[in-house]
């Protein structure tokens, strides 16, 4: 269907610090043309002036002792219980190269069709 199109990768990515964003890249495609330029939309939300962070709010909650946002004592242990012998397997270590999607050894069962984008931000 789009034989001789010029088409890059289509690509959705979050990222959580230091803002908060989602974007999602796709080909923008014109009628009659096979020129297709990679367009992005983007979402990000930045606190407000006077608005607290969620680390300053965490804070700010437990030198006033507002335990609200705080877990339960019962709860860390039971946490604990649970995750506790899952921590104590040590996993083995695979070394890869810096800048790389990492080890090769990853690929196995969660390598997507085609092998992964590396989405560039433009703008």
């Amino acid at each position: 269907m789009y034989h001789g199109f010029d088409l890059k990768r289509n690509y959705l990515r979050f990222r959580v610090s230091p803002d908060i964003a989602i974007a999602i890249g796709a080909n923008a495609m014109a009628a009659e043309e096979t020129i297709t330029p990679p367009i992005e939309i983007m979402a990000s939300r930045h606190p407000g002036v006077g608005e607290q962070d969620a680390y300053e709010r965490v804070l700010g909650d437990a030198m006033d002792g507002d335990a609200t946002l705080f877990a339960r004592q019962d709860y860390v242990e039971e946490a604990w219980r649970i995750v506790d012998p899952v921590l104590k397997v040590a996993p083995e270590i695979h070394e890869y190269e810096p800048g790389t999607w990492g080890p090769s050894v990853a690929d196995n069962g969660v390598l997507p069709p085609g092998g992964w984008a590396d989405p560039v931000m433009t703008g």
